[in-house]
């Protein structure tokens, strides 16, 4: 496939399962992924992204397309949102596992949250998280953020070497999921 052909447009309702494949690839830990949204998890985690108001909805999300092919996503959202994010999420998760997780914040204010990125294996290797990540960091300044934030897992130095060749820098470390992850940003200009 032509790497040229790739399109970052807003997601739709309709994108929710791309979404959510993302959001599942980025927490990549599959113990991880059960105990926060069950045994079903990418169906529950589908259910989330198609609900407006949660942290992973369709709503902040970007999708990839490569020749009109769905090949991964980007989700976020203004840091200083989450409490509120968190609320709608755990009303899904309350639905469908009858439970909410305990979490530790991943963001706060003053940073627009990278949340979640991820690439469709079959579209691995073509530049495709480069194109969101860009993407969303573009959105984000347009929309009037100084810093979009992020973290990646210590034992993910790849994925810190993307988002440092972007312009983030480490700025601290955050505890996640049992994870040691770098807290990195990259501020407008």
């Amino acid at each position: 496939m032509n790497t040229t052909n790739i399109i970052v447009r807003k997601a739709k309702p309709e994108d929710a399962a791309v979404v959510a494949r993302a959001v599942a690839m980025a927490i990549g830990d599959e113990q991880a992924l059960r105990a926060y949204c069950g045994d079903d998890y990418l169906a529950v985690l589908t259910a989330i992204a198609a609900t407006d108001g949660t942290q992973y909805s369709w709503q902040g999300a970007l999708i990839a397309e490569v020749d009109g092919a769905s090949a991964g996503a980007v989700v976020g959202y203004d840091g200083a949102q989450l409490n509120t994010l968190r609320e709608g999420t755990f009303a899904v998760l309350r639905e469908h596992i009858g439970r909410i997780p305990t979490i530790a914040d991943e963001t706060e204010a003053g940073e627009y949250y990278l949340d979640s990125v991820g690439v469709l294996p079959e579209f691995r290797g073509m530049g495709i998280g480069r194109a969101l990540v860009s993407a969303f960091c573009e959105k984000a300044f347009a929309e009037g953020s100084a810093r979009v934030g992020l973290i990646v897992d210590y034992e993910n130095p790849q994925a810190e070497i993307l988002y440092r060749s972007l312009g983030f820098e480490r700025v601290g470390t955050r505890l996640f999921f049992g994870h040691r992850m770098w807290h990195l940003q990259r501020s407008v200009g």
